[in-house]
């Protein structure tokens, strides 16, 4: 299997299954001499682990990052980062009625035809515990671009929809909820609905919206490298993720050419934001704002009409512990793709201006 490499200057490279001893990564391109807060880099992963409320999947796991390599006395060395995640609470069994069935929306079908074989234990490879390795390479590529802020908060659950622009919203507050949405009010709505479709053994999906501020003007590199194309790339990458929309997105179908433009100011600021900081595949130094969208989790805790290895029709039922709602946890996960390719841009801008 290739392309297990994310970014151009600044990169992951990461290895392992679900179920498997360990998962991890190599991080390369990082500058020397960064000094790194490693409490931080784990309260990172601490919000994407399983088992942290009522909403999310049960299984425990401490999600402890141990560094091998390219740190020395608190700083980077500018050599390869390597890491490891243990895997300490794997109960393969719950998916022993996997083995020659194929799950509905999961990718054991693809994988088994595509390789001839397939890890059934939690979809190995392809599981979003994969993503535990993609939050330590963002939290460090946070620190690197420190100057930049960048805020991830759930924005709908299914029907119920965050109906302020996120210039009135506190991003401080989105820690203080298991679905980490900023409106106390709409977070309760939320967390409610979520345990009531977890309660019928069904999942429901939603949204996550991202803002980057404090951008410097400048990046991006059209024309198949340009920002946004980058940020989408990465959103998509994320498991279960089926859209991506930046600045207006698809509301900006409905506009005319009058309604739409970023109209400038003499400072180079514009009036508006509608272009969601990206212009011609470069940021302008406005706001960077994007919306994902996070379909229903596939495994459902109910029975589904499915086919085997062989072809024949089945019945199977999920076991296992997983999310009803996989957005609250995605929102580390938002935060740390963006960082990735904000950190990646960021050294490719420096490297154009020697």
């Amino acid at each position: 299997m290739a392309n297990n490499t994310f970014g151009n200057l600044f990169t992951l490279t990461t290895f392992g299954e679900s179920h498997g001893e360990a998962i991890g990564g190599i991080i390369d391109g990082c500058p020397a001499g960064i000094e790194l807060d490693l409490e931080a880099i784990q309260k990172e992963l601490d919000r994407r682990k399983p088992g942290q409320s009522a909403i999310v999947t049960q299984r425990k796991e401490p999600d402890e990052v141990q560094f091998l390599s390219g740190i020395f006395e608190g700083k980077t060395t500018g050599t390869s980062i390597g890491f490891i995640i243990n895997n300490t609470n794997q109960k393969s069994k719950d998916y022993s009625h996997n083995i020659n069935v194929y799950r509905p929306s999961h990718a054991d079908y693809t994988y088994d035809k595509k390789y001839g074989i397939r890890d059934y234990r939690g979809g190995g490879r392809t599981s979003a515990r994969e993503t535990a390795n993609w939050v330590v390479a963002g939290a460090i590529a946070k620190q690197l671009i420190s100057h930049i802020k960048i805020n991830a908060f759930t924005s709908t659950v299914g029907e119920i929809n965050i109906n302020k622009p996120y210039q009135d919203l506190d991003f401080d507050l989105t820690e203080t909820n298991d679905v980490r949405c900023p409106d106390a009010a709409i977070a309760e709505k939320m967390i409610s609905h979520i345990k009531e479709i977890k309660k019928q053994g069904d999942t429901i999906g939603g949204t996550i919206t991202c803002v980057a501020q404090n951008i410097p003007i400048g990046l991006g590199e059209p024309i198949f490298n340009k920002l946004h194309a980058q940020l989408a790339k990465a959103m998509l990458s994320i498991n279960a993720v089926k859209g991506f929309e930046y600045g207006s997105g698809f509301c900006g179908t409905k506009m005319k050419g009058t309604e739409h433009n970023d109209v400038f100011n003499t400072n180079g600021t514009t009036k508006t934001n509608l272009s969601g900081g990206i212009q011609g595949g470069i940021s302008n130094g406005m706001d960077i704002y994007f919306r994902v969208a996070f379909k229903p989790v596939a495994t459902l805790i109910q029975k589904q009409d499915t086919i085997d290895s062989d072809g024949n029709k089945v019945e199977m039922q999920g076991r296992g512990r997983h999310d009803p709602c996989v957005v609250p946890r995605a929102v580390p996960i938002v935060e740390a793709m963006t960082a990735l390719v904000l950190a990646d841009f960021y050294l490719l801008d420096k490297i154009s201006k020697l």
